[in-house]
């Protein structure tokens, strides 16, 4: 590993801060953090920290001793100055002399002694760094160190690499304790640059910010050269499983697997974003034959528990032919899976006189030999976080094999971290919108009602994909942070296959099929070509069948439900002269809307509609509307104006409807009415 240290960025770190008011050490110990935290070996996800001790004012001016140390979520690749709070050095000093402290009494304490009561909580580890008596500390899970670690003789090969210059700490969690220990370490080798945490990872120290980041760059090489002294071959592959499904293929049928019915309600399900990696690395990995074996050992380090959940599950290869069967075979392996979580958390609880709650029981990383690996979250950000870790663990496993055979933690231990009572209290304390969880797809998605219905489903917290045809529309959309844009046309089946298969894959399935792509022909019918009114039926009719089609397919592999919206148009049920090419595809969908919700309802598939009209938009364009209302001989804006409202409709207003129909749990066959009050267009 090389260092990244520029002399000229490291000025224009002390440049730019100290126009701020911040000093040079904390500019430059936020600039080597950025450099720890933006190289992924290192640090990922939370995985490390630093600090630096200094002196700083209250607010009668009095100067104090303080560590600057890094506060909880704050990213490291791109920590501000805000994200190493201050914390009164004395009093954090001062507890070594106790012997024992709860860890909710140590977070307490350290917050009464922030500087700043805003800032946020110190580091788990703030104890650690204010008793080792060096300036600068720097702590990372370095994918190297843990190799070394991970081993059934990891002390004596830590040994063997640093000798006297790292002190080596036997695995205790986070904490008081672990601060005790590192703390005696220290003192029992004045002279060690740092410290060794077996199965947890690596602290350097240094007197200058550049000195203690450069000895991890340093330790972390010493530790790369060791893996390569020690290699061997690894993982002998399993019998060849035959050609295989695609991801894209099983992903619904994973993502349905995992899903958690709530409480006794056996219609509320808690879905997870899945998120596919198939690097070589992975696909060797989980093609070996004793995947059963090393992959069932543990995490790699014991914070990954957290995100990951001590083992992951593994299924068999799926073939790529008929999956009724492997199907079947994964869902016991998931089944099977659940139980033994339930009967691991049944025989640590105990140890807490039973005050624990299990979490969920579902894995959150998924092994498919021939395809890869599948990891979940809440959020599709949550799902590659876990991705992350996962390929990590399939790093540092590898490595490990390769010198010797994996070693984790005690099974006790990762409980220990998995239920520790500091992130039981964030978790309790997390709250999902009404729609987090969900995949939702929006055809039409570059144009103003496709873009402010993905707006509204993101607030409501979904992952959403846009269907559009390829072009600056859909990048704009995506650019914008719309969602994610799949170039798609409606009008044909390979593509629209395609897109599906695209959002299976990045998300694992969908959930809500938003389909409002559609374009207004216009024309007297005894005038009018077929060529035209077929046309017009393409993309008005054909285009909802085809991507209902589609969505339901997923849908049904999934087995969790779904929610089908249709943008029917008020063109359905009050047809106006000159509108019968556009009109009549549009009664066509409405009858399509009623059918969808006959025929799936009893598979908590829901199909309804919106009925809006006089919408600014691609159908409804400037140019209709000025046409539209010369006809009228009113104004442009009496004419969008023109309703019981006096009100003009807007795509935001649609979008409304949108996400109300998706969360109307017990609505199907419907249709919502967007248009300011229309009596001619009322359904009846």
């Amino acid at each position: 590993m090389k260092s990244a240290w520029q002399d000229r960025q490291a000025a224009e770190f002390i440049e730019r801060y100290g126009a701020e008011g911040v000093g040079e050490d904390l500019a430059l110990r936020v600039y080597t953090t950025r450099l720890l935290g933006s190289e992924p070996r290192l640090v990922l996800h939370g995985g490390g920290n630093t600090s630096v001790k200094g002196r700083a004012c209250d607010v009668t001016g009095a100067e104090l001793d303080v560590l600057y140390v890094k506060g909880s979520g704050w990213d490291m690749g791109a920590i501000e100055p805000p994200g190493l709070p201050a914390v009164q050095l004395d009093p954090l000093l001062d507890l070594a002399g106790i012997d024992a402290l709860s860890d909710e009494d140590m977070v307490n304490l350290q917050r009464r002694n922030l500087l700043d009561s805003k800032a946020p909580n110190p580091s788990v580890e703030t104890l650690l760094h204010a008793w080792v008596p060096r300036r600068f500390i720097d702590h990372t899970h370095a994918n190297a160190a843990l190799v070394l670690t991970d081993q059934p003789h990891g002390e004596e090969i830590c040994r063997e690499v640093y000798g006297d210059r790292a002190a080596i700490v036997p695995y205790i969690m986070p904490g008081f304790d672990l601060a005790k220990a590192a703390k005696a370490a220290a003192e029992a080798h004045p002279g060690a640059e740092g410290l060794v945490l077996l199965k947890h990872g690596l602290f350097t120290f240094g007197d200058t910010a550049r000195e203690a980041y450069e000895l991890m760059i340093e330790f972390v090489s010493l530790a790369e050269a060791r893996i390569e002294r020690g290699r061997r071959k690894v993982f002998a592959a399993a019998e060849p499983p035959g050609p295989v499904a695609s991801a894209s293929r099983i992903a619904p049928a994973i993502r349905g697997m995992l899903a958690n019915t709530r409480g006794d309600k056996a219609d509320d399900v808690e879905r997870f974003i899945l998120e596919h990696r198939a690097s070589p690395a992975i696909v060797a990995y989980v093609g070996g034959a004793e995947l059963s074996r090393y992959s069932q050992v543990g995490t790699v380090t014991p914070d990954h528990a957290i995100r990951t959940k001590p083992l992951p599950v593994v299924l068999p290869a799926p073939p790529a032919g008929d999956l009724d069967a492997w199907t079947g075979q994964a869902r016991a392996a998931v089944d099977a899976y659940r139980e033994a979580y339930a009967a691991y958390f049944e025989r640590h609880n105990p140890r807490y006189g039973g005050t624990k709650r299990m979490l969920d029981p579902s894995p959150r990383v998924v092994l498919v030999p021939g395809v890869g690996l599948f990891a979940s979250g809440r959020d599709a950000r949550a799902a590659s976080a876990a991705a992350d870790l996962a390929e990590t663990t399939v790093d540092v496993i590898t490595d490990a094999e390769r010198m010797a055979r994996f070693e984790s933690i005690t099974e006790a231990e990762l409980f220990d971290i998995e239920y520790w009572s500091l992130e039981q209290a964030k978790l309790a304390g997390a709250k999902e919108k009404a729609l987090a969880r969900h995949v939702v797809v929006v055809t039409g998605g570059a144009g103003a009602i496709g873009r402010a219905t993905a707006a509204s489903f993101r607030a409501a917290g979904a992952e959403v994909a846009l269907f559009d045809l390829p072009g600056p529309a859909l990048d704009a959309a995506a650019g914008a942070g719309a969602g994610f844009a799949v170039p798609c046309d409606v009008t044909d089946d390979a593509s629209v296959d395609h897109a599906f298969a695209t959002v299976a894959a990045r998300f694992g399935g969908i959930d809500i099929l938003v389909s409002n792509a559609g374009a207004a022909w216009r024309g007297p019918m005894a005038d009018v070509s077929d060529e035209v009114l077929r046309e017009s039926f393409e993309l008005n009719f054909f285009a909802h069948q085809r991507v209902a089609r589609a969505a339901v397919r997923i849908m049904r592999a999934q087995g969790t439900g779904g929610c089908l919206l249709f943008n029917v148009s008020k063109q359905a049920v009050n047809p106006g002269p000159d509108f019968g090419p556009y009109g009549l595809p549009k009664a066509a969908t409405l009858g399509l809307v009623r059918q969808y919700a006959i025929e799936h309802g009893w598979e908590g598939i829901r199909s309804n509609g919106v009925n809006a009209d006089r919408i600014r938009s691609g159908v409804l364009t400037d140019e209709m509307i000025s046409a539209r209302s010369d006809a009228r001989g009113v104004s442009e804006d009496a004419y969008m104006r023109g309703n019981l409202l006096g009100r003009e409709v807007r795509a935001e207003d649609v979008a409304q409807a949108f996400v109300a129909l998706a969360l109307a749990r017990a609505t199907t066959g419907a249709v919502l009415t967007v248009d300011g009050g229309n009596v001619a267009a009322a359904l009846r």
